[in-house]
């Protein structure tokens, strides 16, 4: 089992946050962490120079950084967290998601728990859709995580996850916040064991550490 790389702190992801904020093509924190997660989790890995330009143009339309940009600190942070879930994915190791309390439009309002969780679950699919092979080699072990991370869509944006429409449509909404969050992880270990399996090992249960 791989060891815990150097977590990220409070003080690194406010940091993160606010190089992200200062370039106009970046995705936000949450964005970039179910990015990466989705890089993390193609049956194949995917080289750094195909995946790091993403982080300062989510939309891939500029082959080159923004003039006068100084991309060093950026980077840097963003290869901890890469290699911090890296090794809580090889691990099976639970892990915390960059996710967090929005504010109501309205006073009074509440925001349902798949709204928090959506613009991590946006970005994991914005890198399925730039990698598709894990969507090109899933199984049926997959098929139950990948819909369940989907169904937070509306279903008229789901173009790449077609086939599991009917199974999209069983899927119940998570009632807090905290079962939001969970299913983030546990969609996330268990496509880790349906893509990468493990020397042939039988799958183990993600577990909370």
């Amino acid at each position: 089992m791989p060891p815990k790389p150097a977590a990220t702190t409070d003080l690194d992801r406010e940091r993160l946050e606010s190089l992200l904020d200062a370039l106009p093509g970046a995705p936000d924190i949450s964005a970039l962490d179910g990015f990466l997660v989705g890089v993390l989790l193609q049956p194949q890995k995917v080289p750094e120079a195909r995946w790091l330009p993403f982080v300062h143009d989510f939309d891939g339309a500029r082959a080159e950084p923004p003039a006068g940009a100084t991309l060093a600190p950026l980077h840097a942070l963003v290869r901890r967290r890469h290699a911090e879930l890296a090794a809580a994915i090889a691990a099976r190791r639970w892990f915390d998601p960059w996710v967090f309390e929005l504010e109501p439009e309205t006073p009074g309002d509440t925001v349902a728990p798949a709204q928090i969780v959506l613009p991590w679950i946006a970005g994991w699919a914005a890198a399925l859709a730039q990698f598709p092979g894990l969507l090109q080699s899933a199984g049926d072990d997959a098929r139950e995580p990948l819909a369940t991370l989907y169904a937070q869509f509306d279903p008229e944006d789901l173009e790449d996850a077609g086939d599991l429409a009917e199974l999209i449509a069983q899927i119940e909404p998570p009632q807090t916040a905290a079962e939001a969050v969970e299913d983030l992880v546990r969609c996330t270990l268990l496509l880790a064991d349906a893509m990468q399996p493990r020397n042939g090992r039988p799958r183990p249960r993600p577990k909370r550490v």
